[in-house]
């Protein structure tokens, strides 16, 4: 299993928001400097979201760019990805990945055209969950999709990877629930890269456990709850 670093950004500076709230959690400072220290620590892969883009408050989009200029690892970027040419742009800047939300499920043909313009791997779509529902517009209001069931659908258009985010637990650090993971990854061949709630070594354990490809962990390596290195040897 992977684990990747998150890399969020608000207002131009490195943040980690709780349940994806503005004015809660913490500022680490330059999104930039966070990126260069997590590739020295080993990390092969970041996830970078622009939460001013995702709560529809502007867009970061100049700082991501000088994050991927700066670094020689993989990333995934996501925010506010409401159509196939912001999708694209991310894509043209450097970005590996993209995670789509909102716009997915808002207008679905979105992903089959951006698989269709770029190539099924680079293409992935978020599975915010707040209280047993899709959570779209920064987190804010609840689709009435199920979840199983647009995973399945976005499963057949072939997307590359679901980001599942249990929005209930992001930024607290209470402990990851292996649940919901081990449920998508019994239904879905798709891979899942898994995220919220990280607090400890043993959550990187569950994750591995419940089957998910990768996880993502904001605050707990930001507030030295959990080492990074170790955290890599567990995923191993």
């Amino acid at each position: 299993m992977l684990v990747i670093p998150a890399v969020d950004i608000r207002k131009q500076k490195c943040v980690q928001l709780v349940g994806g709230e503005p004015g809660t959690g913490y500022e680490y400072g330059d999104p930039v400097q966070a990126a260069l220290k997590w590739e020295e620590k080993g990390a092969s892969c970041l996830h970078i979201v622009d939460l001013d883009a995702a709560l529809g408050e502007g867009e970061n989009l100049e700082k991501i760019a000088e994050i991927l200029a700066n670094i020689g690892i993989g990333v995934q970027a996501s925010g506010g990805i409401r159509t196939v040419e912001e999708g694209c742009e991310l894509l043209g800047i450097g970005a590996d990945r993209i995670i789509l939300g909102t716009g997915a499920f808002e207008n679905p043909s979105i992903i089959r055209e951006l698989i269709e313009k770029t190539s099924p791997e680079r293409i992935m779509v978020a599975l915010d969950v707040k209280e047993g529902q899709i959570a779209v517009e920064g987190w804010k209001e609840k689709a009435k999709d199920d979840v199983i069931e647009m995973a399945k659908k976005f499963e057949k258009m072939g997307v590359g990877g679901f980001l599942f985010t249990n929005v209930d637990v992001e930024g607290r650090m209470v402990g990851l629930d292996p649940e919901p993971i081990k449920e998508l990854v019994s239904i879905l061949e798709t891979p899942i890269v898994a995220a919220g709630g990280v607090k400890s070594l043993q959550d990187v354990k569950n994750a591995k456990e419940a089957g998910a490809a990768a996880l993502v962990i904001g605050t707990a390596l930001y507030e030295e709850k959990v080492s990074f290195k170790e955290a890599m040897e567990v995923a191993e």
